[in-house]
């Protein structure tokens, strides 16, 4: 009830510009022709925490000492977490944010993405070896907004430490799940993972080849310009 009553009184609000992310110089053309305009860096943990502390939020976050909040990218996000942002942002700002499906991820990342190395083995039955026996080249730490590359529309980072939701869930063989039963859904990063909706630390829980992601982290897109 509570719950309800909080999104009743963020809808009743008027719209706020001020909280509008900032967004990427050029949008992403998909394939289809239309226009995907991306967030240019990831949500920080200040901008989290101001959801946070208009009670939108469960999760407070705090930043190491030699940290800024403002530029530090906001991690330790379960899929859970990141749709109590998304219902916060979209009710306060009045525009229609949602995380990237994961064929936009991979087409928005493409540019700055190292290319997948060859496999270390020809014979079709050892595939997974070849995953398992390749080192990530991303790096680990937790690295300040701005740190890696920018695609030529002027999205940062893609290429960083942090792996970011998609929307698509990952059901293993089942097929036409709700998504709102969904157990496990994309990231985005270095290589292909699907992380249990529930988990903040993919170092204890996670189904990926090659090196398990550092950080989980999110970023928004819009379908429509503002």
């Amino acid at each position: 009830m509570a719950v309800v009553v909080l999104w009743g009184a963020l809808a009743q609000r008027p719209p706020d510009p001020a909280f509008k992310p900032v967004m990427a110089d050029r949008p992403v053309v998909l394939p289809d022709g239309r226009s995907l305009h991306v967030q240019r860096h990831e949500v920080t943990i200040a901008e989290w925490n101001t959801c946070h502390a208009q009670k939108a939020c469960t999760l407070e976050l705090r930043a190491r000492a030699d940290q800024d909040p403002a530029t530090t990218p906001a991690t330790g996000l379960s899929y859970v977490d990141v749709q109590e942002y998304i219902g916060w942002i979209n009710a306060t700002t009045g525009h229609d944010f949602r995380l990237p499906t994961a064929d936009e991820w991979d087409l928005m990342a493409a540019p700055v993405l190292p290319d997948a190395p060859d496999p270390l083995f020809s014979d079709p039955s050892l595939s997974w070896a070849s995953a398992y026996l390749t080192d990530g080249v991303a790096p680990r730490a937790l690295k300040p907004q701005g740190s890696f590359s920018t695609s030529p529309e002027g999205i940062a980072d893609l290429d960083g430490s942090v792996w970011e939701w998609t929307q698509d869930c990952y059901a293993g063989a089942s097929e036409g799940i709700d998504p709102a039963r969904c157990p496990a859904f994309f990231v985005g990063g270095e290589h292909l993972a699907a992380v249990p909706f529930l988990v903040r630390d993919p170092a204890r829980g996670g189904c990926a080849v090659g090196t398990p992601p550092a950080h989980l982290g999110m970023r928004l897109v819009t379908d429509d310009a503002f």
